[in-house]
């Protein structure tokens, strides 16, 4: 069966030792809600992953990025609620123009430590622990990765530097 995955981007916004996350707290429907996460969304049919980026970070959080850091890739196959296969492309991005609200349809935007992030002190999807550290390490190399999910949980990770 051939792999047919909807795509999308995921930022992490820097400000120094600090990333603007997503608090999904808005919408009591929503798969993410109570979940902290980084910005961005599905792809629409006519746009490269970049500009899916830039019109989500321009949409979430009133910004404009001014230099994008492709960090990698991650394969979820079986991750959406009805068991779809998603594939997002992974950025970095440190620097930016705008001012962020303090909150979007979605839920609460807010400046957290790096640290809390990766040290597993917010509340995420529990697959992020795995690629996290990748996004924000000092090794230059993109990373490609898969994480199958099976009933909301993954059940395997592996990935490659590239």
């Amino acid at each position: 069966m051939p792999y047919t995955p909807i795509l999308a981007t995921l930022g992490y916004v820097t400000r120094g030792d600090e990333v603007l996350l997503i608090h999904r707290n808005a919408r009591p429907e929503d798969t993410h809600l109570g979940k902290y996460n980084g910005l961005g969304g599905k792809l629409d049919a006519l746009e490269s992953p970049v500009e899916c980026m830039r019109r989500e970070l321009a949409e979430e959080a009133e910004i404009q990025p001014t230099r994008l850091i492709l960090r990698g890739t991650v394969s979820w196959p079986g991750f959406g609620k009805q068991g779809e296969d998603w594939f997002g492309f992974i950025y970095l991005i440190p620097e930016w123009a705008g001012t962020p609200p303090a909150a979007n349809p979605e839920g609460a935007l807010s400046w957290q430590p790096v640290a809390r992030l990766l040290n597993n002190e917010l509340p995420l999807w529990e697959g992020d622990k795995y690629f996290l550290p990748l996004v924000f390490d000092q090794d230059a190399r993109a990373f490609d990765g898969i994480m199958p999910y099976k009933g909301g949980k993954p059940v395997s990770w592996r990935y490659e530097r590239l």
